[in-house]
């Protein structure tokens, strides 16, 4: 199999790495042409100089930032790919934009695979993300081995947007549960307690969570480099609010969340991690 993958940021580029680790990568390309020539050097594969450089690609994977950005990559690549080859677009978008990208590329024979990830920056890194997909099983099958580099689990969750509409549910559950934690370790500290004995204590019964787990301590010690920004939260939140919004579904959750990660974007604190949420619960 050949591989090409487009998007190096903190989460994009260990994932091209594990591709490169397990001899599929071929050629990749970034927004910034230096780092896409940096890391191949590195990587010892190509950098593309324009799309016509992926037209011998199996599958193309894009990790890139908003919805035009993928329909960008997906008019660019339908020029390009052969019939039969699959694009995997592991970015947080709409379900429109997925469904739009699927129809754009599906003209031309070639295949596609909405499929954000999960895991933060540390799963991209230990190549342990899990993998939301909606599209073709079969195109599922030819892409697998490519996921498989950077994966923990990969759920085929149905038809194209089923991937996106995945991720969706799952930033709702972040967004909520990073409310929490940042509000209960604020009052903890609010009331006085150790923090060495507060956080292991939490860990160890029903309030034990990822967020917790990863972030409490660093929190807590004024530590917030991003595992997963507050810029990109707030971008997730308002494609879910939209979305919910389009469902005819209230949700005091989302709308609580987006308004607090504006309100860090605003202080400055786009590049934070999604943990400096509590400098706006100490007040």
């Amino acid at each position: 199999m050949k591989t090409g993958f487009i998007g190096l940021g903190a989460m994009g580029e260990p994932m091209a790495g594990h591709l490169a680790a397990k001899g599929l990568l071929q050629v990749i390309d970034n927004r910034t042409r230096s780092k896409a020539e940096a890391l191949a050097a590195q990587l010892a594969v190509r950098a593309a100089a324009t799309h016509a450089d992926f037209a011998d690609c199996d599958v193309v994977a894009l990790c890139v930032s908003m919805d035009a950005d993928v329909m960008q990559q997906a008019t660019a690549l339908a020029q390009v790919l052969r019939p039969g080859s699959v694009v995997v677009d592991h970015s947080t978008v709409s379900v429109g934009t997925a469904r739009r990208a699927q129809a754009l590329l599906a003209a031309r024979g070639i295949g596609f695979l909405d499929a954000p990830v999960s895991g933060g920056v540390e799963g991209a890194r230990n190549g342990k993300l899990s993998v939301m997909v909606g599209g073709d099983a079969a195109d599922l099958e030819i892409a697998r081995p490519a996921l498989d580099a950077y994966a923990a689990r990969i759920s085929h969750m149905g038809d194209t947007g089923s991937g996106q509409a995945t991720k969706a549910v799952n930033q709702v559950l972040v967004a909520g549960i990073n409310e929490a934690v940042c509000e209960g370790l604020a009052l903890g500290e609010k009331l006085g307690l150790d923090p060495a004995k507060l956080l292991p204590t939490l860990m160890a019964g029903a309030a034990a969570n990822w967020f917790l787990d990863k972030r409490g301590a660093t929190m807590l010690a004024g530590q917030f480099t991003p595992g997963f920004k507050c810029g990109h939260l707030l971008k997730d939140l308002t494609i879910v609010q939209a979305m919910a919004n389009e469902v005819g579904l209230h949700s005091s959750v989302i709308g609580m969340a987006r308004d607090h990660y504006a309100q860090l974007v605003l202080r400055g604190e786009a590049d934070a991690d999604t943990s400096a949420l509590i400098l706006l619960k100490r007040g």
